[in-house]
Order: C-alpha cells, then structure tokens, then sequence
C-alpha cells in the first residue's frame, strides 16, 4: 500500500506560476498528476517513469514540468504560464506496475491516489 499526500495548491492570477508536491510512502515503477475540474472527466496531466522518462498532456506541454526527488520520494509539478482552465483539484497518484510514462498517461489505471489539492487560477 502506498500513501499520497499532496501539497502547496492554491490561487494565483493569469500567467502566475504555483508549485504542487506529492510525498509517496512506498515504492512505485511510475507516479503522476491528473487533475479533474468542476463537471469535467479526470484527465492525465503529467506522468514520469523509473527512467525519468515524462510524458505531457498536450495542453500543458511546456508550461509544466513533473520531476521527482528519488531521495526524498516526492513528486513535483512545476507549472508556468497558468491559465484559467488549468483551475482543477490535482491528484497525485502512483502505481507499481506500470512502467513507461506514456502509457500510464494513456491508461489513467493507477493502484493508488491523492486525496486531492485545488489550484484555483483567476482571469
């Protein structure tokens, strides 16, 4: 059983920049963030493999960035350049048998999740 605690979401304006963690409690072949806004289905955001391979939702390709620190177990989500329909609760979430990271953007079927963080982003 892994636990995924997330952290730092928020509110910032148009254009702002805001940074997302998620500490893991185990071990885990791909971890990543999905994110679900009012009335709308959960879609993949970011996801990265034991390789450091990453793999972007084509609508924040190159306005965010998902790292990990192996050391520390802990997932970040760097975003830039935010824009109101970024505006969804973020979910980290991770899985042990996964192991490319555009598949498991693809599949969205991951063992485990966040309990959830907002980021709000204001016109």
């Amino acid at each position: 059983q892994v636990q995924l605690v997330e952290s730092g979401g928020g509110s910032v304006q148009t254009g702002g920049s805001l940074n997302i963690s998620c500490v893991a409690s185990g071990y885990s072949s791909c971890m990543a963030w999905f994110r679900q806004a009012p009335g709308k289905k959960r879609e993949g955001v970011a996801t990265i493999d034991l390789d450091g391979d990453t793999a972007y939702a084509t609508s924040v390709q190159g306005r965010f960035t998902i790292s990990k620190d192996n050391a520390k177990n802990t997932l970040y989500l760097q975003m830039t350049s935010l824009k109101p329909e970024d505006t969804a609760t973020y979910y980290c979430a991770a899985d042990s048998n996964i192991g490319n990271a555009r598949y498991g953007l693809g599949t969205g079927r991951f063992e485990y999740w966040g309990q959830g963080i907002l980021v709000t982003v204001s016109s």
